[in-house]
């Protein structure tokens, strides 16, 4: 599957510039580009500037509402987020339109922190310019929900979540839900978190989009997951997992007939593998909400046999007992089992419910804020009324 991938935001940018790097790992080492195009949108030039591998054409670092916020941001307060989006949604748009292979594209991912100004803002804005402009191609957005110290320590964050949460459920094909708290190394330093979390939440995509980019013959699986399964499988509220089992590169030779042993532990790494994709999921859900599903299994062909499928098979359908599952074979790693999991059409999302009633409740106690700022301010005036002004 092909992409065109648009970070809003410093954490969208950040987040596209991870896929802008993964596309090179691709090209070098697989002869296939799964990112036709890699772009960052934001309202603050120094947060461009930072990004690495997205070239640093204007085309592909566009700055907008320049006007407004003089290239430094909208402060969090993503109302002027998306006012700026719908102003300079067309430069976005034009500027998008000049990828080369931009018709190679299967579709659209957008990504964006659903707690800042610029990228909660702007993503639904611009989901709803691309939708509008390429009928033909779903458009996915890609939302990282912040911090628990975010949260309890800026009132606004929950609030600027409920909106973007809503508003891009309203108009993209799928959201794909990325939870921070579940990324987060307690002993780490900030700056490595964050780099970290960015290659965590890309890493599951990898496989994906290759499998069916695949060129070689040897490396095609015997059941084919292509961008067809993958748009048919994205609905709605989406949650993705990886997880990873290791295989020994060097073993002794088979004896005749095969061992049960061997066998057994060839399932067991498929297995282990789908454990760890599921209880990494980039987003605590109940994949038993799920309505569509789909796993691909990656590792060496002579991993990949049929018990180790069927096992896979009984499991996702143990925990998905209402899923369309959608499945398919990847004979690519070497030294590893892979397993990438989707999770979509959750019927139910504990986080994003709480963070609507949330912020429900929190509205009109912000209202009410701005009510008493204003008469106490009027009280002040009132009393300086009288007061001659050496402006006059």
């Amino acid at each position: 599957m092909k992409l065109v991938v648009v970070g809003l935001g410093q954490c969208g940018g950040r987040i596209v510039d991870e896929f802008a790097r993964l596309n090179d790992r691709a090209h070098s080492r697989r002869g296939m580009e799964i990112i036709m195009g890699a772009f960052a949108v934001n309202t603050d030039a120094a947060d461009l500037s930072g990004l690495s591998v997205i070239p640093k054409s204007y085309r592909n670092r566009i700055l907008i509402g320049g006007r407004k916020t003089g290239g430094h941001g909208v402060g969090k307060i993503n109302e002027v987020g998306a006012e700026v989006a719908k102003e300079d949604s067309d430069k976005v748009v034009d500027a998008i339109r000049t990828a080369k292979k931009l018709f190679e594209a299967d579709a659209f991912l957008l990504a964006a922190s659903a707690a800042g100004g610029t990228g909660s803002g702007a993503i639904a804005v611009i989901t709803q310019a691309l939708k509008q402009r390429y009928i033909d191609k779903p458009v996915y957005d890609l939302i990282v929900l912040p911090f628990e110290h975010e949260e309890t320590t800026e009132e606004r964050t929950a609030y600027n979540v409920a909106t973007c949460l809503k508003s891009c459920y309203s108009v993209a094909d799928a959201v794909f839900l990325f939870d921070n708290q579940r990324y987060v190394r307690k002993d780490s330093s900030l700056k490595f978190n964050l780099s970290k979390i960015n290659s965590l939440i890309v890493e599951p995509f990898y496989n994906l989009l290759c499998a069916g980019e695949e060129k070689k013959a040897k490396h095609i699986g015997a059941k084919l997951l292509d961008a067809g399964d993958i748009i048919q499988t994205l609905v709605g509220w989406t949650a993705i997992g990886h997880g990873r089992s290791e295989v020994p590169l060097f073993r002794l030779p088979a004896t005749s007939g095969g061992d049960f042993r061997k066998k057994g532990t060839e399932i067991q790494r498929g297995i282990q593998a789908m454990d760890e994709a599921l209880s990494e999921l980039s987003l605590k859900c109940n994949p038993a909400d799920s309505r569509r599903a789909m796993y691909l299994v990656s590792g060496p062909a002579k991993e990949l046999n049929m018990d180790m499928v069927k096992e896979l098979g009984d499991y996702m359908r143990d925990v998905t007992p209402e899923a369309v599952i959608r499945n398919g074979d990847y004979p690519r790693e070497k030294g590893s089992v892979d397993v990438t999991v989707i999770m979509s059409e959750l019927s139910d999302v504990e986080k994003v419910r709480n963070y609507f009633t949330k912020s429900t409740s929190l509205i009109p106690e912000l209202r009410k804020r701005q009510e008493d700022t204003a008469t106490k301010l009027k009280v002040i005036e009132d009393a300086s009324k009288d007061i001659p002004s050496l402006l006059s």
